[in-house]
Protein backbone atom coordinates (compact mmCIF):
# COMPACT_ATOMS: atom_id res chain seq x y z
CA UNK A 1 0.00 0.00 0.00
CA UNK A 2 1.09 3.44 -0.93
CA UNK A 3 2.11 4.72 2.71
CA UNK A 4 1.89 8.27 1.23
CA UNK A 5 -1.15 8.40 -0.30
CA UNK A 6 -2.33 6.69 3.52
CA UNK A 7 -0.58 9.42 4.76
CA UNK A 8 -1.92 12.10 2.78
CA UNK A 9 -5.83 10.49 3.91
CA UNK A 10 -4.75 10.65 7.50
CA UNK A 11 -3.95 14.44 6.52
CA UNK A 12 -7.56 15.37 5.28
CA UNK A 13 -9.26 13.58 8.22
CA UNK A 14 -7.19 15.67 9.91
CA UNK A 15 -7.85 18.78 8.76
CA UNK A 16 -11.27 18.46 7.50
CA UNK A 17 -10.48 20.52 3.77
CA UNK A 18 -8.59 19.16 0.95
CA UNK A 19 -6.58 22.48 0.67
CA UNK A 20 -5.76 22.66 4.36
CA UNK A 21 -4.22 19.28 3.98
CA UNK A 22 -1.84 20.25 1.42
CA UNK A 23 -0.68 23.14 3.10
CA UNK A 24 0.05 20.57 5.76
CA UNK A 25 1.59 18.58 3.65
CA UNK A 26 3.85 21.49 1.40
CA UNK A 27 1.53 20.30 -1.79
CA UNK A 28 -0.95 21.60 -4.10
CA UNK A 29 -4.45 20.71 -3.87
CA UNK A 30 -4.77 18.76 -7.20
CA UNK A 31 -2.02 16.64 -5.86
CA UNK A 32 -4.11 15.50 -3.07
CA UNK A 33 -7.19 15.06 -5.22
CA UNK A 34 -5.03 12.98 -6.87
CA UNK A 35 -3.26 10.52 -4.09
CA UNK A 36 -7.14 9.83 -3.07
CA UNK A 37 -8.48 9.14 -5.90
CA UNK A 38 -5.22 6.54 -6.89
CA UNK A 39 -6.28 5.11 -3.15
CA UNK A 40 -9.76 4.97 -3.53
CA UNK A 41 -9.30 3.39 -6.92
CA UNK A 42 -7.28 0.55 -5.69
CA UNK A 43 -9.41 0.24 -2.55
CA UNK A 44 -12.74 -0.13 -4.90
CA UNK A 45 -14.30 2.57 -2.04
CA UNK A 46 -14.86 6.14 -1.31
CA UNK A 47 -13.03 7.61 1.41
CA UNK A 48 -14.25 11.26 1.40
CA UNK A 49 -17.29 12.69 0.05
CA UNK A 50 -17.07 16.58 -0.97
CA UNK A 51 -19.38 18.72 1.17
CA UNK A 52 -19.61 22.92 0.68
CA UNK A 53 -17.36 22.85 4.02
CA UNK A 54 -15.02 20.58 3.30
CA UNK A 55 -14.34 17.08 3.26
CA UNK A 56 -16.22 14.18 5.22
CA UNK A 57 -15.08 10.68 5.77
CA UNK A 58 -17.59 7.84 4.38
CA UNK A 59 -18.78 4.80 6.38
CA UNK A 60 -15.59 3.04 4.52
CA UNK A 61 -13.51 5.98 5.17
CA UNK A 62 -14.05 5.80 9.11
CA UNK A 63 -13.53 2.43 9.17
CA UNK A 64 -10.22 2.57 7.13
CA UNK A 65 -8.99 5.60 9.37
CA UNK A 66 -7.73 3.86 12.14
CA UNK A 67 -5.68 1.08 10.66
CA UNK A 68 -4.37 4.18 8.37
CA UNK A 69 -3.23 5.73 11.33
CA UNK A 70 -1.75 2.51 12.76
CA UNK A 71 0.27 1.75 9.63
CA UNK A 72 1.97 4.83 9.71
CA UNK A 73 3.02 4.36 13.33
CA UNK A 74 4.48 1.05 12.06
CA UNK A 75 6.22 2.82 8.98
CA UNK A 76 7.97 5.53 12.32
CA UNK A 77 8.62 2.30 14.04
CA UNK A 78 10.41 0.40 11.12
CA UNK A 79 12.75 3.52 10.69
CA UNK A 80 13.34 3.99 13.86
CA UNK A 81 14.52 0.76 14.25
CA UNK A 82 17.52 1.09 11.92
CA UNK A 83 17.94 4.90 12.80
CA UNK A 84 21.63 5.11 14.50
CA UNK A 85 20.24 7.21 17.00
CA UNK A 86 17.24 5.52 18.23
CA UNK A 87 17.57 1.07 17.48
CA UNK A 88 19.17 -0.48 20.21
CA UNK A 89 22.91 -1.36 19.38
CA UNK A 90 23.44 -5.04 19.29
CA UNK A 91 26.32 -6.71 20.44
CA UNK A 92 27.09 -10.56 20.34
CA UNK A 93 29.18 -12.15 23.26
CA UNK A 94 30.58 -15.70 23.52
CA UNK A 95 28.36 -16.34 26.62
CA UNK A 96 26.03 -14.70 29.02
CA UNK A 97 27.73 -15.70 32.37
CA UNK A 98 30.88 -15.19 30.66
CA UNK A 99 33.02 -12.03 31.03
CA UNK A 100 32.32 -9.98 28.25
CA UNK A 101 28.91 -10.17 29.51
CA UNK A 102 30.63 -8.44 32.77
CA UNK A 103 32.05 -6.22 30.84
CA UNK A 104 28.80 -5.27 29.13
CA UNK A 105 26.25 -5.20 32.09
CA UNK A 106 29.11 -2.49 33.56
CA UNK A 107 28.73 -0.21 30.36
CA UNK A 108 25.13 -0.71 31.07
CA UNK A 109 25.18 0.45 34.39
CA UNK A 110 27.58 3.12 33.39
CA UNK A 111 25.15 4.28 30.18
CA UNK A 112 21.72 3.24 31.42
CA UNK A 113 20.21 5.15 28.71
CA UNK A 114 21.75 2.94 25.82
CA UNK A 115 19.55 0.47 24.54
CA UNK A 116 21.19 -2.96 24.12
CA UNK A 117 20.42 -5.83 22.13
CA UNK A 118 22.68 -8.91 23.17
CA UNK A 119 23.19 -11.81 21.04
CA UNK A 120 25.39 -15.20 21.37
CA UNK A 121 26.74 -16.30 17.98
CA UNK A 122 29.10 -19.60 17.82
CA UNK A 123 32.30 -18.52 17.13
CA UNK A 124 35.15 -15.89 15.91
CA UNK A 125 33.96 -17.18 12.38
CA UNK A 126 30.38 -16.10 12.90
CA UNK A 127 31.18 -13.00 14.61
CA UNK A 128 33.41 -11.74 12.03
CA UNK A 129 30.64 -12.39 9.24
CA UNK A 130 28.33 -10.65 11.42
CA UNK A 131 30.20 -7.59 12.22
CA UNK A 132 31.27 -7.45 8.03
CA UNK A 133 27.26 -7.75 6.91
CA UNK A 134 26.30 -5.43 9.27
CA UNK A 135 24.06 -8.33 11.32
CA UNK A 136 25.63 -7.22 14.55
CA UNK A 137 27.34 -4.11 15.47
CA UNK A 138 30.11 -5.47 17.67
CA UNK A 139 31.14 -8.65 18.98
CA UNK A 140 33.35 -9.58 21.81
CA UNK A 141 36.27 -12.15 20.94
CA UNK A 142 39.58 -13.67 21.29
CA UNK A 143 41.02 -13.05 17.71
CA UNK A 144 43.29 -15.77 16.68
CA UNK A 145 44.55 -13.33 13.33
CA UNK A 146 46.66 -10.63 12.51
CA UNK A 147 44.97 -7.33 12.17
CA UNK A 148 46.20 -7.46 8.51
CA UNK A 149 44.20 -10.69 7.73
CA UNK A 150 40.93 -9.16 9.56
CA UNK A 151 38.16 -9.04 6.83
CA UNK A 152 38.50 -5.31 4.82
CA UNK A 153 36.90 -2.84 7.26
CA UNK A 154 36.83 -4.89 10.31
CA UNK A 155 38.74 -3.44 13.49
CA UNK A 156 39.71 -5.23 16.77
CA UNK A 157 41.30 -4.26 19.59
CA UNK A 158 42.14 -5.85 23.25
CA UNK A 159 39.93 -4.91 25.79
CA UNK A 160 40.42 -6.96 28.66
CA UNK A 161 42.99 -10.10 29.81
CA UNK A 162 41.01 -12.58 32.07
CA UNK A 163 43.06 -14.67 34.58
CA UNK A 164 41.98 -18.04 33.97
CA UNK A 165 41.61 -20.10 37.41
CA UNK A 166 40.89 -23.43 38.46
CA UNK A 167 37.99 -25.09 39.38
CA UNK A 168 38.03 -28.12 41.97
CA UNK A 169 35.69 -30.63 44.13
CA UNK A 170 36.64 -30.71 47.63
CA UNK A 171 38.50 -34.10 47.32
CA UNK A 172 41.02 -32.92 45.00
CA UNK A 173 44.39 -32.54 46.24
CA UNK A 174 44.32 -29.16 44.85
CA UNK A 175 40.97 -27.73 46.82
CA UNK A 176 42.63 -26.02 49.46
CA UNK A 177 45.64 -24.73 47.14
CA UNK A 178 46.03 -20.90 47.79
CA UNK A 179 47.31 -21.31 44.59
CA UNK A 180 48.82 -23.41 42.16
CA UNK A 181 51.31 -23.55 39.03
CA UNK A 182 50.74 -24.16 35.63
CA UNK A 183 53.99 -26.95 36.24
CA UNK A 184 51.70 -28.78 39.00
CA UNK A 185 49.21 -29.30 36.96
CA UNK A 186 50.54 -31.24 34.54
CA UNK A 187 50.08 -34.77 34.62
CA UNK A 188 46.44 -34.10 36.10
CA UNK A 189 43.25 -34.79 34.14
CA UNK A 190 41.63 -31.13 33.07
CA UNK A 191 38.34 -31.88 31.30
CA UNK A 192 36.47 -29.63 29.25
CA UNK A 193 33.81 -30.82 26.89
CA UNK A 194 33.00 -27.60 25.74
CA UNK A 195 35.79 -27.45 23.89
CA UNK A 196 35.20 -27.33 20.13
CA UNK A 197 37.62 -27.87 17.66
CA UNK A 198 38.50 -25.05 15.09
CA UNK A 199 37.28 -22.80 17.29
CA UNK A 200 39.30 -19.44 19.42
CA UNK A 201 38.63 -21.00 22.50
CA UNK A 202 39.88 -24.24 21.25
CA UNK A 203 42.92 -22.83 19.89
CA UNK A 204 43.53 -20.76 23.19
CA UNK A 205 43.49 -24.36 25.71
CA UNK A 206 45.46 -26.08 22.66
CA UNK A 207 48.00 -23.43 22.93
CA UNK A 208 48.39 -23.64 26.67
CA UNK A 209 48.20 -27.60 26.99
CA UNK A 210 51.16 -27.56 24.29
CA UNK A 211 53.07 -24.93 26.43
CA UNK A 212 53.46 -26.41 29.49
CA UNK A 213 52.41 -30.29 28.97
CA UNK A 214 48.86 -29.87 30.32
CA UNK A 215 46.41 -32.43 29.74
CA UNK A 216 43.23 -31.14 28.79
CA UNK A 217 40.32 -33.29 27.84
CA UNK A 218 37.31 -32.73 25.49
CA UNK A 219 35.94 -36.06 25.87
CA UNK A 220 32.24 -36.84 25.99
CA UNK A 221 28.83 -34.80 25.15
CA UNK A 222 29.03 -31.06 26.49
CA UNK A 223 25.47 -31.51 28.55
CA UNK A 224 25.99 -27.55 30.02
CA UNK A 225 27.37 -25.85 33.15
CA UNK A 226 25.63 -27.72 35.53
CA UNK A 227 26.38 -30.98 34.58
CA UNK A 228 29.89 -30.06 34.05
CA UNK A 229 29.96 -28.92 38.04
CA UNK A 230 28.47 -31.54 39.17
CA UNK A 231 31.11 -33.84 37.72
CA UNK A 232 34.04 -31.78 38.65
CA UNK A 233 32.55 -31.56 42.57
CA UNK A 234 32.23 -35.50 42.57
CA UNK A 235 35.84 -36.05 41.14
CA UNK A 236 39.15 -36.52 42.90
CA UNK A 237 40.99 -36.43 39.91
CA UNK A 238 38.88 -34.10 37.56
CA UNK A 239 39.70 -30.39 37.39
CA UNK A 240 38.28 -27.62 34.60
CA UNK A 241 39.61 -24.24 33.73
CA UNK A 242 37.10 -21.28 34.24
CA UNK A 243 37.35 -17.47 33.89
CA UNK A 244 37.78 -15.55 36.83
CA UNK A 245 34.96 -13.35 35.65
CA UNK A 246 32.44 -16.14 34.75
CA UNK A 247 29.47 -16.13 36.89
CA UNK A 248 29.16 -19.76 38.44
CA UNK A 249 26.19 -20.86 41.00
CA UNK A 250 26.50 -23.88 42.88
CA UNK A 251 24.76 -25.65 45.58
CA UNK A 252 26.63 -25.12 48.88
CA UNK A 253 27.43 -29.10 49.21
CA UNK A 254 29.24 -29.03 46.39
CA UNK A 255 31.66 -27.29 48.10
CA UNK A 256 33.53 -26.61 44.93
CA UNK A 257 36.56 -24.16 44.88
CA UNK A 258 38.35 -21.38 42.56
CA UNK A 259 42.26 -21.87 42.92
CA UNK A 260 44.19 -19.16 41.38
CA UNK A 261 46.93 -20.07 38.84
CA UNK A 262 50.33 -18.15 38.82
CA UNK A 263 53.70 -18.78 37.80
CA UNK A 264 52.71 -17.79 34.75
CA UNK A 265 49.08 -16.76 35.24
CA UNK A 266 47.08 -18.05 32.36
CA UNK A 267 44.91 -14.63 30.74
CA UNK A 268 42.41 -15.26 28.23
CA UNK A 269 42.50 -12.12 26.00
CA UNK A 270 39.33 -11.06 25.08
CA UNK A 271 38.89 -8.14 22.26
CA UNK A 272 35.80 -5.91 20.98
CA UNK A 273 35.52 -6.22 16.81
CA UNK A 274 33.31 -3.75 14.64
CA UNK A 275 33.59 -2.24 11.39
CA UNK A 276 34.89 0.90 11.18
CA UNK A 277 32.21 2.81 9.28
CA UNK A 278 29.77 1.97 11.86
CA UNK A 279 27.97 5.36 12.47
CA UNK A 280 26.28 4.02 15.49
CA UNK A 281 26.69 6.81 18.34
CA UNK A 282 26.70 4.04 21.55
CA UNK A 283 29.65 2.05 19.67
CA UNK A 284 31.85 4.81 19.86
CA UNK A 285 30.45 5.32 23.72
CA UNK A 286 31.01 1.65 24.25
CA UNK A 287 34.55 1.82 22.51
CA UNK A 288 35.27 5.26 25.16
CA UNK A 289 34.22 2.69 27.90
CA UNK A 290 36.25 -0.27 27.35
CA UNK A 291 39.47 1.80 26.92
CA UNK A 292 38.85 3.73 30.32
CA UNK A 293 38.35 0.47 31.96
CA UNK A 294 41.42 -1.11 30.52
CA UNK A 295 44.35 -1.42 32.48
CA UNK A 296 47.26 0.88 31.58
CA UNK A 297 49.93 -1.73 31.74
CA UNK A 298 50.02 -5.44 31.89
CA UNK A 299 51.20 -7.96 34.39
CA UNK A 300 55.07 -9.75 33.32
CA UNK A 301 53.71 -12.91 35.23
CA UNK A 302 51.03 -13.60 32.69
CA UNK A 303 50.64 -15.69 29.98
CA UNK A 304 48.89 -15.45 26.14
CA UNK A 305 49.33 -17.29 23.24
CA UNK A 306 51.44 -16.28 20.40
CA UNK A 307 48.58 -14.86 18.48
CA UNK A 308 47.29 -12.90 21.15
Amino acid sequence: MDLTAVRTVVAVADAGQFQEAAATLSITQQAVSKRIAALEKDLGVRLFTRTARGARLTIDGQAFLPHARELLRVEERAAASVRPKSRALRVDVIGRRLAPAVLLRGFHRAHPGTALDVVTLFDADAALAAVRSGTIDASFRAVTLPARQLPDGVEAARIFDEPIQLLTGPAHEYAAARAVTLARLAGHRIWMPGIVAGTEWAAYYDELAAEFGLTIEATGPDFGTEPLLDTIADSASLVTFVGAQTRLVWPADQDLRRVPVHDPTPVYPHSLIWRSDNPHPALTTLRTYLGSTRPSHRDDGTWTPKWA
